[in-house]
């Protein structure tokens, strides 16, 4: 069986040079090694090391951005809950369709309990609006000064909006003291979807 043996550096000629070509060779060696560490170890390195730094800026400008959010997040509920409020709100001023009837009877038993005698009592046609609707009432009633003042008042403090527009005060001249009055009494409802509006 052959023997293997490793290959030896030839001092003999090594020493034979002269001390100059000693330097370079050296030069030479260390700068095959140097490149050999900066191409093959170095630079691969350098480069995941510079993309983890990217990442790395990338996740922490995401981590201040999250804790401004964080920050603004008690701010932004409260905003919500104050508009869960209004909301509300608006939905006990603006009833929806099945009230309409319960706020019409209202109305007209605001009259009835302010001594007014109603000759009519007309709902006219509804117009949609942007999230609501006007629900116009024609009202013609006979009754004295006070009573229209009351019936008036009464309206007022429903807790529904209800606006009265377009009065109109007469006083016959074969009833004296009894005044005939005409109005518009506007109510409001919620639409809580976009509602078709009927084709001309």
């Amino acid at each position: 069986m052959a023997k293997f043996s490793l290959p030896t550096l030839p001092f003999d000629k090594i020493e034979a040079l002269s001390r100059m070509h000693r330097i370079l060779i050296c030069v030479g060696v260390f700068l095959i090694l140097g490149g050999g560490f900066f191409y093959l170890i170095y630079m691969p390195r350098s480069g995941k090391v510079s993309e983890l730094k990217t990442n790395y800026e990338e996740i922490e400008n995401k981590l201040v951005k999250a804790r401004a959010s964080a920050k603004n997040l008690k701010r932004f509920w409260k905003q919500f809950e104050e508009a869960q409020v209004k909301f509300r709100l608006a939905l006990q001023l603006l009833p929806d369709k099945k009230e309409i009837p319960n706020l019409l009877e209202g109305i007209s038993n605001s009259g009835k309990d302010s001594g007014l005698e109603f000759i009519s009592f007309r709902p006219g046609q509804e117009v949609s609006k942007d999230f609501y609707a006007e629900i116009p009432v024609n009202i013609t009633v006979n009754g004295g000064y006070h009573n229209l003042a009351m019936f008036f008042d009464r309206v007022a403090r429903l807790s529904r909006i209800v606006n009265i527009l377009n009065i109109s005060i007469r006083a016959p001249k074969e009833a004296e003291g009894v005044l005939n009055a005409t109005c518009v009494a506007t109510t409001y409802r919620f639409l809580e979807v976009p509602e078709a509006k009927p084709a001309d």
